[in-house]
């Protein structure tokens, strides 16, 4: 089991300011950590979980690209194809008894997501607020530190 102290958790400066967008975040922030903290004999199930859980929200996400021709979205649409990949492939290894693999994904999934949420999700939130409303996303966040 991983220290409960570093497992990824929700916090509010992964919020975009695209509700839709927030709530698939904060589900899979939710997942992440669930599958970091789970006994060996868990990871199947929650990892199934997760693979169920990534391919709704990146299916939200490339129809969102598309329907707005988001202009970078290939690349983004290409990660997006590349983790459900890495994901499926761990699904087998698991299977097979590598558990070490899955915690390996996972943490390495826990890693990958704020990058990927602050520069792709993000620029995707601000098109689609900018051709909705004209503008970036308005975001109140409730524990910013003004430090």
């Amino acid at each position: 089991m991983t220290d409960s102290a570093s497992n990824l958790q929700w916090v509010d400066s992964f919020l975009l300011g695209h509700a839709p967008m927030d709530a698939l975040h904060e589900e899979f922030v939710g997942l992440i950590g669930r599958l970091q903290a789970a006994e060996p004999e868990q990871l199947d199930e929650l990892l199934e979980l997760l693979a169920k859980h990534l391919h709704r929200h990146f299916e939200l996400e490339n129809a969102w690209m598309i329907e707005t021709d988001f202009p970078p979205r290939a690349c983004h649409i290409d990660e997006h194809a590349a983790v459900l990949k890495s994901v499926a492939d761990v699904r087998e290894q698991l299977r097979a008894g590598n558990v070490d693999i899955c915690r390996y994904l996972v943490d390495e999934l826990a890693n990958w997501f704020p990058s990927h949420a602050d520069h792709l999700d993000s620029a995707l939130a601000h098109w689609m607020s900018k051709i909705r409303f004209g503008g970036k996303p308005v975001i109140l966040r409730r524990s910013l530190s003004l430090e």
